[in-house]
């Protein structure tokens, strides 16, 4: 059994079909791919692992327990963490203090804006905050203001700031999109190292499938909300039901 079990997940909006009959196992410790054409229900997909939508029908379970019909803060707490496709951090503030919101948070329990003076002072929420900046490569960018930074170190910064909960799943909605091939070999650098140094699980949507194929373990394809084909990258390459999802070419 693996972290995160899908089964049997439908979902409709109307008349139409976003999820049918999904399964999915994603194992401890592995890079999860999710991938497929515009409209295969990715995004559904992973609005519900994230407690955002209900399915129709199906089950969601994380460690043995069901993440169906709860709020977004509680899946949080329980081990998951979303990184979007646009980077989710305070861009008024600087790199540190980014950092420091969510250890903060994480101690008291709530963050109120005016309390990032007297955070300012908590040694405790310092020293975290810079062992959390050291482990993704960005301490000495402590005091760059969040809005003069690229795309990929925006990125790298959203990451710093999902780790201080100590996620034991990460999700990952497009985490390369708009970055130039630079940031997107450095943020999947970035990843590899996480998983290294901390044993997180991840699952991936993304449409680039150089960073597919840099990281993923095992590789899960939709195709009009229906899982086509779960296999190795290895085997992924060139399968004809692939071709097919993605180039409308049926293989004889």
């Amino acid at each position: 059994m693996g972290i995160l079990e899908v089964k049997g997940v439908n979902k409709r909006f109307g008349g139409l079909q976003a999820l049918g009959n999904v399964n999915l196992s994603v194992a401890e410790n592995t890079v999860h791919a999710i991938i497929g054409p515009n409209g295969a229900g990715k995004s559904t997909l992973l609005n519900v692992l994230v407690g955002k939508l209900i399915p129709d029908s199906g089950s969601v379970m994380f460690n043995g327990t069901s993440v169906l019909g709860r709020a977004p803060h509680e899946i949080n707490q329980m081990g998951i963490s979303r990184v979007f496709q646009t980077p989710e951090i305070f861009s008024d503030l600087t790199v540190m203090e980014n950092v420091m919101i969510p250890c903060f948070a994480k101690r008291d329990g709530a963050f109120r804006m005016h309390a990032i003076e007297g955070m300012m002072h908590e040694a405790d929420i310092i020293e975290q905050a810079e062992t959390i900046l050291e482990d993704v490569n960005m301490l000495d960018k402590r005091n760059m203001t969040a809005a003069a930074m690229s795309r990929g170190d925006k990125r790298r910064l959203e990451m710093a700031m999902c780790l201080v909960q100590e996620p034991k799943l990460l999700l990952l909605d497009e985490p390369t999109a708009g970055m130039a091939r630079a940031d997107t070999n450095n943020t999947i650098d970035l990843l590899k190292e996480i998983k290294e140094k901390r044993d997180i699980t991840m699952a991936i949507i993304e449409h680039d499938m150089h960073v597919v194929f840099s990281l993923a373990e095992r590789i899960t394809v939709l195709a009009q909300g229906t899982p086509l084909v779960e296999e190795t990258p290895e085997n992924i390459k060139g399968h004809p039901k692939v071709r097919e999802a993605y180039l409308g070419e049926a293989q004889v």
